[in-house]
């Protein structure tokens, strides 16, 4: 039997496992009851999560964006 991590079960919850992780993962969640409470955890997580109407403030925005420039501006080559 495989031990699936916290993060297999969240790629697994997104659907960005391949077709036969995903595989494997439902049929451990059909027999592993303690896999199953952890995916219930995540799930329930996910739809908290959902439920919250959040922004980001334009402080946060704007240094998201410096941040992108000076990584562009780090990766073009200067002539």
């Amino acid at each position: 039997m495989h031990n699936f991590t916290p993060e297999d079960l969240l790629l697994y919850l997104y659907n960005e496992t391949s077709p036969a992780q995903t595989a494997q993962i439902k049929a451990a969640l059909e027999t592993d009851w303690s896999l199953r409470e952890k995916f219930e955890v995540i799930t329930s997580a996910q739809k908290r999560l959902e439920a919250l109407k959040m922004t980001p403030s334009q402080q946060t925005i704007e240094n998201i964006l410096s941040y992108a420039e000076k990584a562009v501006a780090e990766l073009t080559p200067q002539a």
